[in-house]
């Protein structure tokens, strides 16, 4: 098979469709000749970007999903077999930045967060996933963050989730090898996306591109690759981090990593 024709007419959720990397991403793959199911919120954005996808010549469907709700995410799942009968690759990408100081912190900044941005992770492979081991074949890719091997401070609620979303891809990837379903987690950097637009960020952590993110994702998943990090720079922070925490602590005081919210 031709790297060019991997995505060609392959069924490809892609949650968190409406903006960001999401959305870039579902554009890349209709290009590359997927069936995209867009999934987000957002109804009306949902909409301007299937009209988009359709009228270029590509295929594609919207369907209003709270990643939060699992009826929602069993719509999802279900909508998208019934109307192209299988799916071969489920792109996890909603998540909220939820920041607290762990001092000043609520039970429910945390819940609110693993909503998001655990369990609706989790929703999307329960209801996939047996679909998945019938076909004998699948993808699951999790867009989780850099943040999940190093914590960044006032972080703790989002932090929190992606730690845990790690783990259980972790867990999933090997459980699921003898079923011929793989699984990738991509640890993005700072992405110039809404979900950080009034985060303003050192010049060691400067906030790249969707455009760029997205291409290093589709590169990733053309080669199944368990790990992609986005930008590559940033790999070798979570190795430091478990040789010389204290090293990494002083790194990231140091450089200000958390950056400042723009008032």
């Amino acid at each position: 098979m031709k790297a060019d024709d991997f995505f060609k007419n392959k069924v490809i959720i892609v949650t968190g469709a409406s903006s960001g990397i999401g959305r870039e991403l579902a554009l890349r793959l209709a290009k590359h000749q997927a069936n995209v199911v867009l999934a987000a919120r957002r109804s009306d954005k949902l909409a301007e970007l299937e009209t988009h996808i359709v009228n270029a010549g590509g295929q594609a469907i919207s369907i209003q999903t709270d990643v939060a709700d699992e009826a929602d995410v069993m719509n999802l799942v279900n909508t998208t077999l019934s109307t192209w009968h299988r799916i071969d690759i489920f792109i996890s990408n909603a998540g909220q930045y939820i920041q607290s100081p762990i001092v000043d912190s609520d039970k429910s900044d945390f819940e609110k967060s693993f909503d998001v941005n655990f369990y609706g992770s989790y929703y999307a492979v329960k209801a996939a996933l047996p679909h998945m081991i019938m076909q004998n074949s699948g993808y699951f890719v999790f867009i989780n963050s850099l943040d999940a091997k190093k914590g960044i401070v006032g972080d703790a609620p989002y932090v929190t989730a992606k730690y845990a979303l790690d783990g259980f891809a972790e867990v999933l990837r090997q459980e699921v090898m003898s079923n011929g379903i793989a699984v990738s987690t991509v640890y993005p950097g700072r992405v110039d996306t809404p979900m950080i637009q009034d985060l303003q960020v050192p010049w060691i952590s400067p906030k790249i591109s969707v455009e760029k993110a997205a291409n290093a994702i589709v590169k990733g998943i053309k080669k199944k690759k368990p790990i992609i990090v986005v930008p590559k720079l940033f790999f070798p922070l979570g190795a430091l981090n478990n040789i010389s925490p204290r090293l990494t602590d002083w790194f990231y005081s140091t450089f200000q990593l958390e950056g400042r919210k723009i008032v």
